[in-house]
């Protein structure tokens, strides 16, 4: 019965963890979409998110958190499922009844992972050491925000801009299987699982879909 309830356990922390980062994508997305259509929206919003003490150094520690979490709480609970699977079925023929994406989380959360590397390395790394190394808290270079200038520049080699779209489509595949398999953990399977299920494809599709646009459009109009 422990051995149960610390799995049940896993899995509710691992879909708490999911749906903390369910919001945060769409906290990012609509942050990013301001640069669509205006650089000094995008700035103040932007220097807001990177310089607010509450989103700074509340806010950002739980969500680093909650990513190293997630993701290696998702790698210890797809290997055991593995490993169960292959004692129990040993003939299992999982594409007759699952599909890519669930019988592959293990992958696209790896490449996902690289992904999220190369972000940090490309945007939070240099605003951290901006911050805290230089020392410019005002996120001023010669009397503008850098935040719309950086952003163009990381997207102009097409290397780049092809990790992201690959990377984003991955993340819709996860979120596809993730998002429905983290309210069925919180015990959502009841009349409003059609519902549920309806909007995590259309989660799954528009918020990857939407940074694919973003990372495309400063490709195309730096």
């Amino acid at each position: 019965m422990s051995v149960l309830s610390s799995s049940i356990a896993r899995k509710v922390a691992m879909a708490l963890s999911a749906l903390f980062l369910i919001i945060f994508l769409i906290i990012h997305l609509a942050v990013n979409l301001t640069s669509l259509f205006s650089a000094e929206v995008f700035n103040e919003a932007s220097h807001f998110m990177g310089t607010n003490p509450l989103i700074q150094f509340a806010m950002q520690p739980v969500l680093i958190f909650g990513v190293v979490f997630h993701f290696v709480m998702g790698f210890v609970l797809e290997l055991r499922n593995k490993g169960a699977r292959n004692v129990k079925y040993a003939k299992f023929n999982g594409a007759a009844s699952s599909s890519w994406a669930s019988r592959n989380m293990i992958i696209s959360g790896a490449v996902i992972l690289a992904f999220l590397v190369i972000h940090f390395l490309d945007f939070w790394i240099p605003e951290i050491n901006t911050k805290y190394v230089l020392g410019d808290m005002t996120g001023m270079h010669n009397g503008e925000f850098r935040y719309f200038e950086e952003l163009q520049h990381k997207f102009v080699p097409m290397w780049r801009v092809a990790a992201y779209v690959v990377a984003f489509v991955l993340l819709g595949m996860h979120l596809m299987h993730g998002f429905q398999s983290a309210f069925q953990s919180m015990g959502f399977n009841n009349k409003y699982s059609s519902c549920v299920k309806t909007f995590g494809k259309c989660y799954s599709i528009v918020i990857p879909l939407g940074f694919i646009i973003v990372a495309l459009f400063h490709h195309f109009n730096h």
